[in-house]
């Protein structure tokens, strides 16, 4: 019940703090309330223009380089537009020309691409390669970044053999839903060549912070796998991460309950 003025408690409200998905919607009537009604629509146009809107290429490469591993290289697929990058994903597969990328000779590779979110690569992608760059650094070496538009993540596989890598990483924005339009994924593939299967990557989804995975535990996977992948000389189905059972051994062991 209200009293004066006030509306009634709804006791969906503490629920809600925790998710980011839409629950116990309100009702007005037969429908949904007037809020709920806005909310929807509002992220509704932040999804659209999250896979719509280009990636901020020159924000993103001044980020990149001033990480210092050399300058970004720029690239994009066979899709001459958004509008054919979104019926045609085989095109998003295939590389448009990478004559500008040389053989690095690094440990691992690293392409930004933009995916199906631009939005999600311009808010997080340079924090998050300093987390990952900084997680394999110095045991690994990094080749200089190379960012990809109308990318899919199987570019990814014809510009790591192209840098000569052992390891790809790709970040790339991923799909957006209604209630998060800024989320990356991180694919790794060992041994990168074109016709790699899905099934012969690991994907780390949900980086997102404050409310998705954070920079630093994404970082942390992606070193216990790589690490992984170069002692199994594989990727994917036959890889796991073990990280997270490692990092509880070694906190119980710190706190001497072991």
């Amino acid at each position: 019940m209200s009293t004066g003025n006030s509306p009634a408690h709804d006791p969906w409200d503490l629920m809600r703090r925790t998710t980011q998905a839409r629950i116990g919607l309100r009702r007005s009537g037969y429908t949904l309330s007037t809020h709920d009604v806005l909310t929807f629509q509002a992220d509704h146009a932040a999804a659209r223009d999250a896979v719509h809107t280009p990636m901020d290429i020159d924000t993103v490469g001044k980020g990149l380089r001033e990480l210092g591993f050399g300058e970004p290289i720029a690239v994009t697929s066979r899709a001459s537009s958004r509008a054919e990058y979104l019926r045609r994903p085989d095109l998003g597969r295939m590389p448009a020309d990478l004559s500008s990328i040389e053989s690095s000779g690094a440990d691992i590779g690293i392409v930004i691409a933009d995916g199906l979110s631009a939005t999600a690569v311009d808010t997080h992608a340079v924090a998050l390669v300093d987390a990952v760059t900084s997680a394999l650094t110095p045991q690994f070496t990094v080749a200089p970044p190379v960012l990809a538009s109308q990318a899919r993540v199987a570019l990814g596989d014809h510009i790591g053999e192209a840098l000569g890598v052992e390891m790809l990483i790709v970040i790339i924005g991923e799909r957006p839903g209604l209630s998060v339009a800024d989320s990356l994924g991180i694919y790794l593939t060992y041994a990168p060549e074109p016709g790699r299967r899905d099934s012969e990557r690991n994907c780390i989804s949900n980086i997102h912070p404050p409310d998705g995975l954070g920079y630093a535990d994404a970082a942390r996977i992606v070193a216990a796998l790589v690490a992984g992948a170069r002692q199994l000389g594989a990727s994917g189905v036959a890889l796991k991460d073990t990280s997270a059972g490692e990092a509880a051994v070694a906190a119980a062991e710190q706190s001497g309950l072991t």
